[in-house]
């Protein structure tokens, strides 16, 4: 099983810096969001080719670390629609070159009708928000059948796929064997059900299976009354629970630290390693 950072939790920098920061720590692998993390990278579509996809990868193989995942998260719902269709082109451009970055997976979260700020909108619980990203996605998913990759779609408490049965309508209705699941249990949870996190948890496996290929480790401490993110072993995830059905559940998934900060990462490994061993 196999330990990865977001890379661009280390700030941006060069492909080759990055791919030595991450081996330092002792890493195993990235998830890659380019334009957050590479020097020069905007983002936008028809800045990628295979000449420069094999280039990044390269920077990184030569470390040993692995790109396990390329972001090109999106929102689906922005009311900028011109910026919703050159996301939607940014993500198919990721999808057709993710084989020469060695993945298969580009991720996305389904956005909210609060645009940038990606926080709870009662509109984000409509049926109306639903089959937007219904329709987007099953395009994507579409395409990523086409070049041969996959979508991996993650829910959020706050977006419009707000609860993991909700996320399960939307992979049974548009699935063509090229989705997968990014499960982040802190994303799910608010100070009105952090306490169920470990339900939250079995909820994702039960219902996603082989199918989960990300699980994006956090901790977090309640202050003053909300959920603040903290190192991992640090806060009240109950990992104890959690990393076992893991390894016995999805031991080809992906572990991915996301938004652990620098200071905090020797310790997290430490404390998630004494899991694997």
């Amino acid at each position: 099983m196999k330990i990865c950072t977001r890379v661009h939790d280390f700030g941006k920098n060069t492909a080759e810096n990055l791919s030595v920061f991450a081996s330092v720590f002792g890493f195993d692998g990235v998830q890659l969001v380019l334009n957050k993390a590479i020097n020069g990278e905007t983002g936008l579509p028809g800045t990628l080719n295979t000449e420069k996809a094999q280039q990044i990868a390269f920077e990184f193989n030569k470390n040993n670390i692995e790109i396990a995942m390329l972001g090109a998260y999106f929102n689906p719902v922005h009311s900028n629609k011109e910026l919703v269709n050159q996301s939607i082109a940014k993500f198919k451009e990721h999808l057709k070159y993710a084989k020469d970055f060695n993945t298969s997976y580009v991720g996305s979260e389904t956005g909210s009708y609060n645009d940038d700020k990606w926080t709870y909108n009662p509109l984000n619980r409509t049926e109306e928000a639903y089959n937007e990203v219904k329709r987007i996605f099953k395009d994507l998913v579409d395409y990523a059948k086409e070049v041969g990759s996959y979508v991996a779609v993650e829910g959020a408490y706050g977006h419009c796929m707000y609860e993991p049965k909700r996320l399960k309508r939307l992979f049974d209705e548009i699935d063509n064997g090229h989705m997968r699941i990014i499960v982040d249990v802190y994303n799910y949870l608010n100070i009105e059900n952090y306490q169920n996190h470990t339900q939250i948890f079995d909820e994702c496996q039960e219902l996603f299976k082989d199918k989960i290929v990300v699980f994006h480790l956090k901790d977090f401490i309640v202050k003053d009354n909300k959920l603040i993110q903290v190192g991992l072993g640090q806060g009240l995830m109950n990992y104890d629970y959690i990393m076992p059905r893991i390894i016995k559940n999805n031991p080809n998934a992906y572990l991915v630290f996301e938004g652990i900060q620098p200071k905090d990462a020797i310790s997290s490994l430490e404390f998630i390693k004494k899991y694997l061993k």
